[in-house]
């Protein structure tokens, strides 16, 4: 897979001219949403050297991340004169990211593409490693390709648009991340200040995040052995996210995600031992900025069976985990029977309040 550069961004429109003019290109095709069109693009579109950029607009939230959107897109890129020389910015959050990643990989057989994401989650996680990808048949992310972004421009200007709730879900991914790597970073982060954001100091804690990702991913690009580490919080939570959609009730990823790590600090601390005065102030952390899903044991079993199906199983039916027996201390294909799951989830109901 080949290597992306990440960019944390001073001066924007310099970084970006760049990066687009470090390739040859015929087409340029510029991808957002209908939030970020009226937020992000008036940012971008003055600049002269995307003057000739061709627009695609799609719809908002992950509702759109799927075949017919990726149709759409790929529909606009044809139409609009698209070839395998074009190349596409993909500005917007991680289903912007997500999605056209996997549109930009698979029209012509690929086609080179820029990453600007423009929350904090899409900065932080989806559009660094490379995975791209849509929802299928009620599964989130069940058809993609690993197809990394040429270029990743980091700009937290862009977060000064996003509301508080957009804010804490990407800071569920940084909070994984300071898990899986040093005691010093988790501790900042559970230490900053999420009321009153300083958009300078989030700046330095996402760069630091960012290379945490990068260096899982340099040593496993397609999540064979140690790159598992990032789905810390994910088994649980991507079945949280899939039960909340389904009952009608949606709720950001990073929302799950943190819900998840409830669950499997829980489950780290019994299975191999993840010391209890981490685990306390990383839950409380959560339980203070992220409330809870409502749900009940009537429910363990439909959570049970999402769980199942996640694509990081080696089989149908066995249950994989990433645990922790300490602050970055890693444990890779950890497996749990169905009553140590319902044990967590009591956990989680009874922590959570």
């Amino acid at each position: 897979m080949s290597k992306q550069e990440v960019v944390i961004c001073h001066n924007l429109e310099e970084n970006l001219q760049k990066a687009v003019t470090s390739k040859t290109y015929d087409k340029l095709f510029i991808l957002t949403d209908e939030h970020t069109r009226t937020y992000c693009l008036p940012i971008i579109e003055k600049y002269p050297f995307l003057a000739q950029a061709e627009h695609i607009c799609i719809g908002v939230e992950d509702i759109h991340k799927n075949l017919e959107t990726l149709a759409y897109v790929w529909s606009q890129l044809s139409n609009k004169g698209g070839t395998r020389h074009s190349l596409m910015i993909n500005l917007g959050g991680g289903m912007i990211t997500d999605l056209g990643g996997f549109a930009a990989a698979t029209f012509k057989r690929g086609i080179d593409m820029v990453n600007i994401p423009t929350t904090l989650l899409a900065m932080v996680d989806a559009s660094v490693g490379g995975k791209t990808g849509i929802n299928f048949n009620g599964l989130k992310n069940e058809i993609g390709v690993f197809a990394p972004a040429n270029y990743v421009l980091i700009d937290c200007e862009f977060l000064k648009s996003l509301d508080y709730p957009n804010i804490l879900s990407g800071y569920a991914e940084m909070l994984k991340h300071g898990l899986i790597s040093n005691t010093e970073h988790w501790s900042e982060l559970i230490k900053f200040d999420m009321e009153h954001v300083d958009y300078k100091h989030l700046q330095q804690l996402v760069a630091t995040s960012i290379e945490v990702k990068e260096k899982v991913v340099e040593q496993d690009p397609f999540e064979k052995n140690i790159r598992k580490a990032l789905n810390f919080g994910h088994t649980v939570g991507h079945a949280f996210e899939s039960f909340a959609l389904e009952t009608g009730n949606p709720v950001l990823h990073g929302y799950a995600v943190a819900w998840g790590m409830v669950c499997e600090l829980y489950y780290s601390h019994l299975k191999v031992g993840f010391p209890k005065d981490k685990l306390r102030p990383t839950i409380q952390f959560i339980k203070e900025h992220y409330g809870k899903l409502a749900f009940s044991c009537k429910d363990y079993d439909r959570l049970y069976e999402f769980m199942k199906h996640d694509k990081k199983n080696s089989s149908l039916g066995n249950v994989n985990f990433t645990l922790l027996s300490e602050i970055g201390d890693i444990h890779i294909n950890q497996s749990a029977t169905q009553d140590e799951v319902y044990d967590m989830f009591d956990f989680y109901c009874e922590t959570m309040g």
